[in-house]
């Protein structure tokens, strides 16, 4: 069912009415509909952008013009699609007039071959009538078309030989004659043009026409060409000149080819990919329909390609040929090899094969224009190894390589992904038995994570298990949960993950080879692309990034806040890659640790003040790109927020690979961020990790002191009260003053929260004097609001007030607005606790717009508690619910007890108010 809007490419590109904007939009939009319904890469839409230069901020310039081109019509924005890897436009029938070119060509074939031959006609008119000129005419050249706009241009020269054919077959002979004069000047050495032309003057009478145009064009091809007609030429000459009518030579009868390996019994999944390959097959007319599938090594590439081919084959009736290209081997073959190979397949035998790569492929391409066939060249070193073996005709071509073809004029490009965790788990019962993995289904999805979900892992893992009747799937988790043993493990029979993963390494560049190894060593999360050139100690890896992108040993993992790439290396190839490395590597991952540690500074200087104070650290940073920085410092709590997880893992990485002093750096310096967030089971984990490595009083103190105030934090008063004495004795022996005051002030916090105000002030004072002295204005403010609240708890209101007014003025004078926030928060308690309602909900309001300004969830949460508090108690049930059940929401997700049951025992005794204050207006 057509819609009504088409999108026109077969001359000035249109879509429906819309106005299209700038040159760049509409590039885009041409290089998306020329490659209608599937994902056109980043990667492919640069080339056709920039082909010379790109911009600093690719993807920022690509959202731009797909957001231009969306606002430019609904029509075009509801066809647009977004994915990990690029963009794509969603066409339906009637929608492209290349679609629909495509189609009226292939029904053409469809009615000559069952001998209609008007219909055939009218539906090449059909598709004629569509071109209103050049394709793309009022676009600028982009040599990234260049191969797709010359097939097009190809395809319309054929189907309007092929329609003026049709008339000669029809006796239409004046039609015809009147058609092939301009098309013959148009292109005058189309010798299927001219033996057209010959046979239609012939049949209209004009015999001693036809003699004089042959020759005409046996004088040009001669003179111009030194070239003799063509024997199809030449007896149809012969013919007229006998007076006999013109006779085709007969077909050939030979052996039809049915070269396709057995198809794959247990194929699973892949459903989407399979339906766009029997989509394009269904679709493919006179050029030849070429669909590539990259993956990385093991993912099934082979076993994807072949499945397709058995499923499609019977709409190739001439036959169906396989290549091994044996692109990962030591010595791909050559396109002479490969070309012999085929001519053979195709009935062309001894002495008629010709020994030149040149006529060969003339020959191939000729005898591929009579049949309609479909052929698998597996395992392609490159689009160069293949592109020469690709026919003019209407066969099916299906190419699987590990590495990228980008420049390939394909009409479907597939990169195979592992598989979802459903098909996985689908194929690992096919073959290791459904009963089996049914009654141990923890074992199996340990089995599946261990394999990466890669199908070749998962093949292997479960022909183990098929072959050992005695294991339990358990046996097979366990010796699969050593990543250092994992893919010694992954091996049966003739199959194996290294092996397979070799073949590709093995084609490395010893650079790509060496950037491989060291990305292998950072850790299963996604790697921003700085870091590459950090390893390598280069200011640019770009080139080195797309070796092994191209290879499919590392995976684009989409844009970061920053919009930075990032990348991801495959478990399974990541264990390959540390197992490859047989050299010292700590001085490539101190460049990148300490290029992370720098950045994390700059976004936590950006942050509100913290108590908190990193480790000093006087060992260089491994200087980053400013563009990066800036960005960092823009968005400060958005980068660190999206690089959590990363950042937690370079900590891990840094201990574990004996860079100590990084490694606690790094841990102490997240505590900033981890504070204002309410990341605690982060902090923990970080700092759990570092402590090991702290191999000096200092060191080790702060890092105590922190796990103390998390157990603050959990309400583990006495494990916080322990941790932080421990903390303050090894800062006295380390002679550090400022780490004394914090770890005293923590001991009485902890004193505080047990309810023993009075034993917690001798630690706060403590804490103060040290901070008076040391000139530290934030730390003394932070102190003297701990002593007013201490004063509050033991009643003393006159002093607390002061203690707290001298703490906000200091905060003030500081430029502190987060300690304002909170000890105007302290403030507002004190005064609810006197009565004073309308100066505490003054101060909590002014507290929350402070703390919710500096994106402080937590303290924020408090604040709206203790003011649902006091609405309650003013009988304002509506806001005081919503303002407790929003601080109860933030409780419970950042896992603050304390603060949870405080606000669920408030939620009660508002239920309970509202209850009896209903009863006595109902009452």
């Amino acid at each position: 069912m057509t819609t009504g809007f088409m999108f026109r490419v077969l001359g000035p590109l249109r879509a429906g009415d819309a106005e299209l904007g700038g040159t760049k939009p509409r590039v885009l939009l041409a290089t998306l509909l020329l490659n209608a319904n599937q994902t056109v890469t980043y990667d492919m839409l640069t080339d056709a952008l920039w082909p010379n230069r790109r911009p600093r901020s690719v993807a920022a310039n690509l959202r731009t013009y797909v957001s231009s081109l969306r606002a430019s019509s609904p029509q075009i924005s509801a066809r647009m699609r977004t994915d990990r890897i690029g963009y794509s436009i969603a066409i339906g029938p009637g929608e492209l007039d290349l679609t629909e070119f495509t189609g009226h060509v292939a029904a053409a074939r469809q009615y000559r071959a069952a001998g209609a031959l008007a219909e055939a006609a009218q539906q090449l008119e059909s598709a004629l009538a569509l071109w209103h000129g050049e394709p793309l005419a009022d676009l600028p050249g982009v040599h990234a078309w260049g191969d797709r706009l010359a097939a097009l241009a190809e395809a319309r020269v054929m189907a309007t030989e092929e329609l003026l054919g049709l008339r000669v077959a029809e006796g239409r002979y004046q039609d015809a004659i009147a058609g092939l004069r301009p098309f013959l000047a148009e292109h005058p050495f189309r010798e299927s043009g001219w033996q057209q032309l010959l046979l239609a003057l012939n049949g209209s009478g004009q015999q001693a026409e036809a003699l004089r145009t042959y020759a005409e064009i046996r004088k040009r091809l001669v003179t111009e060409l030194g070239v003799e007609p063509g024997p199809e030429l030449r007896k149809v000459h012969e013919a007229i000149l006998k007076g006999e009518a013109p006779q085709q030579e007969p077909a050939i009868v030979r052996a039809v080819p049915r070269q396709l390996p057995q198809d794959v019994p247990d194929f699973t999944g892949r459903g989407k990919h399979i339906a766009a390959l029997r989509s394009m097959v269904a679709t493919a007319s006179q050029a030849a329909a070429v669909a590539t599938i990259v993956g990385s090594p093991g993912v099934g590439k082979t076993a994807f390609a072949v499945h397709v081919a058995h499923l499609v084959k019977d709409a190739f009736p001439d036959g169906q040929l396989y290549v091994d290209l044996a692109g990962t081997t030591s010595r791909p073959r050559t396109g002479k090899e490969v070309l012999g190979s085929l001519l053979r397949s195709l009935g062309v035998t001894g002495a008629a094969v010709p020994d030149s790569v040149h006529d060969r492929a003339a020959l191939y391409r000729s005898l591929a224009s009579e049949t309609r066939m479909l052929v698998l060249f597996d395992d392609a070193a490159n689009a160069a190894q293949v592109q020469g073996l690709l026919p003019a005709s209407n066969w099916c071509v299906l190419v699987t390589s590990r590495q990228r073809m980008a420049e390939l004029p394909a009409t479907h490009q597939i990169e195979l992904d592992v598989l979802p965790a459903g098909e996985a788990g689908e194929l690992l019962g096919k073959i290791a038995g459904l009963d089996r993995v049914n009654r141990e289904p923890e074992s199996a999805e340990a089995i599946l994570r261990s394999c990466g979900y890669l199908p070749l892992a998962i093949r292997i893992a479960g022909a183990r298990i098929a072959g050992r009747r005695g294991w339990t799937l358990t046996v097979l988790e366990r010796r699969l949960a050593d990543e250092t043993q994992r893919l010694s493990e992954l091996k049966a029979g003739e199959l194996a993950v290294r092996a397979s993963i070799d073949l590709s390494y093995r084609q490395l560049p010893p650079d790509a080879a060496e950037a491989f190894r060291l990305l292998g060593r950072l850790g299963p999360s996604t790697i921003p692309e700085w870091v590459a050139g950090a390893l390598l100690d280069r200011p640019d890896s770009t080139d080195l990034v797309d070796v092994l992108l191209d290879a499919n040993m590392l995976e684009m993992a989409g844009m970061d806040v920053i919009d930075q790439p990032r990348y991801l290396m495959h478990d399974l190839i990541r264990c390959y890659a540390r197992g490859a490395v047989d050299t010292d590597v700590r001085e490539p991952l101190r460049r990148a640790v300490s290029g992370w540690l720098g950045l994390v500074e700059k976004a936590v200087a950006r942050l509100p003040v913290s108590i908190f104070r990193a480790l000093p650290n006087d060992s260089p940073r491994h200087p980053v790109d400013q563009s990066i920085v800036d960005a960092v410092e823009r968005a400060p709590l958005r980068w660190l927020d999206a690089e959590h997880e990363t950042l937690i893992s370079v900590v891990e990485l840094a201990a574990a690979e004996g860079l100590d002093d990084l490694a606690c750096t790094l841990a102490t310096t997240l505590v900033a961020y981890f504070d204002h967030r309410g990341h605690f089971d982060s902090w923990q984990r970080v700092h759990e990790v570092a402590l090991p490595s702290a191999k000096d009083k200092l060191s080790q103190a702060v890092l105590l002191r922190g796990l103390a105030q998390v157990h603050l934090y959990r309400d583990c008063y006495d494990s916080a009260e322990s941790t932080f004495a421990q903390a303050r004795a090894l800062f006295i022996e380390a002679g550090h003053p400022l780490g004394e005051a914090f770890a005293s002030c923590g001991v009485g916090a902890a004193r505080y929260f047990r309810g023993r105000p009075l034993a917690a002030l001798p630690y706060f004072h403590k804490g103060l004097h040290i901070f008076v002295d040391q000139g530290d204005v934030h730390a003394e403010a932070y102190a003297r609001q701990a002593i007013g609240k201490a004063q509050l708890a033991i009643g003393n209101r006159t002093e607390a007030v002061n203690w707290l007014e001298r703490a906000l003025c200091l905060a003030g004078e500081a430029g502190d607005r987060h300690r304002e926030g909170r000890v105007l928060s302290e403030l507002g308690r004190l005064h609810a606790g006197a009565g004073q309602t309308k100066k505490a909900v003054r101060h909590l309001e002014k507290a929350l717009d402070i703390l919710r300004s500096l994106g402080d969830d937590h303290c924020s949460a408090y604040a709206l508690h203790w003011l649902g508090d006091l609405h309650t108690t003013a009988g304002e049930f509506g806001r005081a619910e919503v303002e407790v059940r929003q601080a109860l929401a933030a409780f419970r997700r950042l896992k603050d007890r304390s603060g949870e049951e405080k606000a669920e025992w408030t939620l009660n005794v508002l239920r309970r108010r509202r209850g009896a204050t209903l009863e006595k207006v109902t009452g």
